[in-house]
């Protein structure tokens, strides 16, 4: 199946070079591959400085020199890249193009892409060309995983039940995206029930080496979820980014960044007998908080990095955007040769990757320090120094030793309210809320366990904890332990092949005995879908004022996303979480208080029933088989029977229905015509907010669940929704009405016009307060162009197409601020906003700014990148602004009114 797709990928290159012959030509060289003639780019022909680029880096000069066309990538490009150890030391940082070799979507962030792609299919057969020609022309990917909750546990029917709840929750969307497996050419959509998108991407899209045509080159991916970092375990250069650039490059277009500089982390040492790799990985997630690595590459080196797993290394590389880094990077070796075998690739393509990576030196061994490139600056880590450890209780960095948990838990309760406290008096330390649960009487303290998760793509990626987990739960019920029933459990694989090693290895009914029964396969509590807690529960919890946890094994644990009544939330390994739900609490000190007792009274210590790391391997090197992988991702595509069920409309062009208040064709190409659009001044424009520093994206586009007082409310209202149909943003983002009234929405803005926090803001020609989406509305009514000011960082954040699409929708024309989010900045200019930054020493305040004027802002027909021009207000003020279009490409965009419908008019 995957051979089919390598085949259906020939031809893409011939898109390549648009603009002339690439001046790099000359580097083409060929190959043999067994029998078959393939060609590569000898980048390691250019020597010395060749030799000591980054691993990471050397992925980057190749990507540009393959693909250097004049326009979207330059020879300057490559020669910046080349230079990365100058270059990598300026301050303001040297931007470069970059084509990633393929997009990786999940289904939150996915939908609203193809939405666009269907809706540009319509737009094109509206101005008489093919509507055919619209597909990805980059291999893009796409795996539902983020939509299944855990509804049901301690069941066996758990699973289905809630498979069967996350189809009638998601119909529409599901057949939306059907639809669009079938309309669309180079894109493969991974059905439910399939896996975490991390972990299919690691054990089955993974190309680790593309075979294009004959033309070999490394696997690189940028995609729409932070922990698309996660393959840079195995190699393949990736990270996540905001849905505009995703959709660029999957319209085979190039993104810009600044050349990183990358940190040499050097792992040295054996982990101990009873360490595992969330214990290494948080470890290594507060040493790089604290060192300071956000913008940075992590390239990690060392004979220790050969003591671990591919599995082990993928848990680090995922927690990239936890320790801040764009990548955590373990380049290729035999290890991951390895792995492709474990994982079913054939041998032929891991034949190719190892001859091809040679021949670049791109292949690392870890023991071999002649083979270490430059780095920026260096790291140390003895693997034998990493402890039982978990992260909380509020942020995924605060790593405590297990030995001192209970101590820390205990500080957290009386410090003053933040990341490590929660602002207890001594009074109410001791607080004891009592209730009955199945007609028994039990008790909550403060440390309480109530969520107790083996979730996420941190961990369910790697076999060693998996089954290290079950082996605990083996010895523990042999024991006689037991976990509270009112406790919530449950266990949520990344993909089926960890069903298959668990079942073989015979854990399952020890899981399962101890309410660890497979939920479902997702994404679910590590992203707040842990579904409800019992009325009880929350009731003993809000009338004690207790601080209850969550312990999860996944990857972010910030305040209110587990679950609005776990106010402590602690990131722990699989073993661990097993371990806390037993004990029922994290007030405890593993190593003087036992977990339970045997039915003859004798004391179980955790000690007594943890495996150690030779016990797990033993069972992992039996059980994890190529045949597993096979087996599973051999029928990937076809889904379950509920997927199989499902009736999704035919046809290239999709038939919107007008009822849905989930899919909707967007109005971005309602007056598209062929022609280029006239540059005309914007005039008498009005300031709908007037923003301060460090805007993020979260301020902007809306992400969570959605407001009963907000207009995206009233509108779902309206159309017959009751507010628990409201579903959430990130459900709805295939709604350009929910996204755009939801735009702004945010109830922690700091709006100038209001003072106070909250999504409003002032209707200037009569003074009225009222939310930002109704007076955009009332302007549109006037024929009134918006505009929107701000300070510092405007967009920092996570990138979110919907930040740029959003304030598109509701009218606003230019951006003008002292400083953009680089991501951010490259989505409004995507959107065909313009990005207006104020001269350096100035902003609205020094320029006396209250955004009560109208504005005029004249752009030149023939502006330029960089060019400066003059804002004119109607209270006589005049002032000069940077036009931040900082190359050709984003005039281009521009120009032609934003990305996608540059690559409308130039399908047609």
């Amino acid at each position: 199946m995957m051979l089919n797709r390598f085949i259906a990928l020939k031809n893409i290159n011939l898109r390549f070079f648009t603009n002339g012959i690439n001046p790099y030509k000359h580097l083409l060289k060929p190959i043999k591959i067994e029998s078959k003639e393939c060609q590569y780019y000898d980048v390691g022909s250019f020597g010395t400085k060749y030799d000591k680029l980054p691993f990471s880096i050397r992925i980057l000069l190749e990507s540009a020199v393959r693909n250097c066309d004049g326009f979207q990538v330059t020879k300057s490009d490559v020669e910046k890249i080349l230079d990365w150890e100058n270059n990598q030391a300026l301050d303001n940082g040297v931007e470069v193009a970059f084509k990633p070799a393929r997009v990786l979507l999940q289904d939150f962030t996915g939908v609203p892409a193809v939405v666009d792609f269907a809706a540009m299919r319509d737009a094109v057969k509206k101005l008489g060309g093919n509507p055919d020609k619209i597909n990805p022309i980059c291999p893009s990917d796409l795996v539902i995983d983020h939509s299944i909750q855990v509804d049901f546990t301690r069941s066996l029917d758990a699973l289905k039940k809630n498979e069967e709840l996350e189809f009638v929750r998601n119909k529409e969307r599901f057949m939306f995206l059907k639809w669009g497996a079938k309309a669309f050419e180079n894109m493969l959509i991974v059905p439910p029930g399939s896996g975490i998108v991390h972990q299919v991407n690691l054990e089955y899209l993974a190309r680790v080496v593309f075979d294009s045509n004959t033309l070999l080159y490394p696997d690189s991916v940028v995609g729409t979820d932070s922990h698309t970092t996660m393959v840079n375990g195995l190699g393949v250069l990736g990270w996540g980014v905001g849905g505009i650039e995703a959709e660029a490059v999957m319209l085979g277009q190039a993104i810009s960044m600044l050349i990183p500089k990358v940190v040499g982390y050097r792992l040295d040492g054996m982990m101990n007998q009873y360490a595992t790799s969330t214990d290494l990985v948080l470890t290594i997630t507060k040493n790089l908080r604290q060192i300071g690595v956000v913008g940075k590459f992590v390239e990690f080196f060392g004979p220790g990095v050969a003591q671990l797993s591919i599995a082990d290394r993928a848990t680090i590389s995922n927690m990239c955007p936890e320790y801040g880094a764009t990548v955590g990077f373990f380049p290729v070796d035999e290890q991951s040769l390895s792995y492709l075998r474990q994982t079913g690739r054939s041998e032929e393509h891991i034949s190719r990757i190892k001859k091809y990576l040679s021949s670049v030196r791109m292949l690392r061994n870890y023991d071999d320090p002649s083979q270490d490139p430059v780095f920026s600056e260096m790291v140390t880590l003895d693997l034998s120094t990493v402890v039982s450890s978990v992260s909380g209780p509020k942020r995924p960095h605060d790593r405590v030793s297990v030995s001192d948990m209970q101590i820390d838990f205990r500080n957290c309760l009386v410090n003053k309210i933040g990341f490590k406290g929660f602002g207890l008096s001594p009074a109410k330390v001791n607080t004891v809320g009592k209730f009955k649960f199945e007609d028994k009487d039990y008790e909550l303290k403060h440390g309480s366990v109530v969520i107790a998760a083996i979730t996420s793509c941190t961990n369910t990626s790697n076999p060693s904890v998996m089954l290290g987990a079950g082996l605990l739960a083996k010895k523990a019920v042999e024991a006689g332990l037991s976990v509270q029933p009112y406790l919530k459990t449950s266990l949520s694989p990344g993909s089926g092949v960890v069903t298959y090693y668990l079942e073989e290895s015979g854990v399952i009914p020890y899981l399962s005995k101890l309410g660890f029964d497979i939920v479902g396969y997702g994404c679910m509590t590590c992203i707040g879908n842990s579904g409800p807690l019992p009325d009880a529960i929350i009731e003993t919890i809000e009338k004690n004022e207790l601080v209850c946890c969550g312990v999860l094994s996944g990857n972010r644990n910030f305040e209110g996303r587990i679950h609005p009544n776990t106010r402590a939330n602690y990131l722990a390994s699989p073993l661990l979480v097993i371990a806390y739900a037993i004990a029922g609490t994290v007030d405890i000190d593993f190593e003087k208080e036992p977990l339970g007792h045997k039915p003859d009274g004798t004391p179980v210590f955790l000690q007594d029933v943890w495996p150690t790391r030779a016990e797990i391997q033993a069972v992992e090197q039996k059980y994890v088989i190529p045949a597993m992988f096979k087996e599973v991702y051999g029928k990937i595509e076809q889904g379950s029977s509920n997927w199989a069920s499902l009736t999704a409309p035919h046809g290239k062009l999709y038939p919107w229905d007008i009822n849905s208040t989930f899919i909707k064709s967007p109005p971005y190409f309602d007056d598209l015509q062929k022609e280029l659009p006239e540059i005309k001044p914007i005039t008498k424009a009005r300031v709908l907010v007037n923003l301060g520093d460090s805007i993020t994206t979260d301020h902007i586009s809306p992400a969570g669940s959605i407001a009963r007082n907000s207009p995206a409310a009233r509108y779902l209202a309206s159309r017959g929704l009751t507010p628990k149909e409201f579903n959430s943003y990130g459900a709805r983002r295939g709604n350009d009405a929910v996204m755009a009234r939801g735009t702004f929405a945010n109830i922690r803005l700091m709006n100038k016009f209001i003072g106070k926090a909250g999504p409003r803001t002032i209707y200037i020609p009569t003074q009225e307060e009222m939310d930002v989406f109704d007076a955009s509305e009332k302007y549109a009514k006037d024929g009134t162009p918006l505009i929107a000011l701000a300070g510092k960082e405007y967009g920092s954040g996570s990138s979110r197409d919907w930040a740029a699409k959003g304030p598109y929708l509701l009218g606003i024309r230019a951006v003008i601020a002292e400083s953009y989010e680089r991501i951010h900045r490259s989505n409004l200019v995507g959107m065909g906003i313009v990005p207006l930054e104020y001269l350096p020493g100035e902003n609205a305040e020094y320029l006396g700014l209250t955004g009560h004027e109208l504005y005029n802002l004249s752009i030149p027909p023939n502006v330029q990148p960089g060019q400066k021009i003059t804002v004119f207000t109607d209270d006589g003020k005049e002032f000069k602004v940077i036009v931040r279009f900082d190359t050709e490409v984003d005039l281009t965009y521009f120009k032609h009114g934003g990305i996608l419908n540059y690559m409308i008019r130039t399908m047609l």
